[in-house]
């Protein structure tokens, strides 16, 4: 680093994304992407918004506003888009944060909510979940602006809206952010919320459901003043966040909404069938709300089982950190990555 980096930021840990290879080909089970591509129409919207590159963007993004109200039942006004649901996390996080108004999340969930309060200089309180890794809302008491992701990450555990609803209740003057990014994939979701309380925010991704991960996109759903406090501060930051291309894009995912909603339950039968499938093997599965399962073996550790598998060609994801250092997650693919995930795992427990 130079000698003009400020000092809060040489001790700073970086959120470490899942890995992606570019030289080797693997069975990618590490980053949740969707194994389904996207429709043909939201390639021929992105490549027909191409010819206008030399244009900015619409900085209101009026048009994908407008699409994601109308999906959801709401008010454009009740709509912020972003460049991934992540650049949308940071808006709340500078919005709502500071050293009087510290955010609380659990110590198992997204990394990225601690390293968005370490590079902006919040503090943060950290919530330990239980033991059988749920959220419980009677830990969360009004000390703070709370971010749930829900379902949770890497956990997969969804939270009941009604759970949801009473951390909102004991925290009337505090913001509640609901991360939403899996919820595609649940039974519910925590939306009617952002509609009754003026302090819920939920924020979803295309990243997941919508197989746009590759194009960055990301929006909130909540109370209007709420989403003008994020457009503060995205005007403030970068008024064309979300580009002509990717818009296009996002306008097309939603006019093919059927097409993606078939995919998410072909996702959620194949991933029930994967925790049959695991169970059988001799792992523990967490309850999964996402397009991931959450998983541990009775006689192999979590990074030996990692390697193993990443030696063989098959990705899945390893955090090493305290109680879950022996579970690994795993993304649910289409059902013939699956058959070839399940063939190279038998081999790895028969070493």
């Amino acid at each position: 680093m130079s000698r003009f980096l400020k000092e809060a930021f040489k001790t700073l840990s970086c959120y470490v994304p899942g890995e992606q290879f570019q030289d080797r080909k693997f069975i990618k089970l590490n980053t949740n992407e969707s194994p389904y591509p996207p429709s043909p129409l939201v390639a021929a919207r992105a490549s027909e918004a191409a010819e206008g590159l030399q244009l900015y963007s619409d900085p209101e993004s009026a048009a994908l506003r407008k699409a994601i109200a109308g999906l959801h039942h709401v008010k454009a006004e009740n709509v912020i888009v972003s460049n991934g649901s992540d650049e949308v996390l940071n808006f709340a996080f500078l919005a709502f944060g500071d050293a009087s108004h510290p955010f609380v999340f659990a110590d198992i969930t997204y990394g990225f909510y601690k390293v968005l309060c370490d590079v902006n200089d919040i503090p943060y309180v950290i919530v330990p979940l239980r033991e059988d890794f749920t959220v419980c809302a009677e830990d969360y008491p009004d000390s703070g602006h709370i971010v749930l992701a829900n379902p949770n990450a890497p956990t997969g555990i969804p939270m009941p809206a009604e759970e949801v609803e009473k951390i909102v209740l004991s925290n009337p003057d505090r913001v509640v952010i609901v991360d939403e990014a899996y919820a595609d994939f649940s039974e519910g979701n925590c939306l009617p919320l952002a509609l009754k309380y003026d302090n819920v925010l939920i924020v979803r991704t295309f990243s997941k459901s919508r197989s746009m991960a590759g194009a960055r996109l990301g929006y909130a759903l909540g109370n209007e003043k709420l989403i003008g406090d994020l457009k503060l501060v995205k005007d403030s930051i970068d008024p064309y966040n979300v580009n002509l291309m990717t818009s296009a894009a996002g306008i097309a995912a939603i006019e093919e909404n059927g097409y993606y909603m078939e995919n998410c339950q072909r996702i959620v039968r194949t991933r029930l069938e994967t925790v049959k499938k695991l169970e059988s093997l001799g792992f523990t599965v967490l309850p999964s709300g996402a397009n991931f399962v959450f998983a541990r073996h009775s006689k192999i550790g979590g990074e030996e089982l990692y390697r193993t598998l990443k030696e063989k060609g098959v990705l899945i994801r390893h955090f090493s950190t305290g109680r879950i250092r022996d579970f690994n997650r795993i993304t649910i693919g289409s059902e013939e990555q699956m058959d070839c995930f399940f063939r190279i795992l038998g081999e790895c427990l028969k070493n």
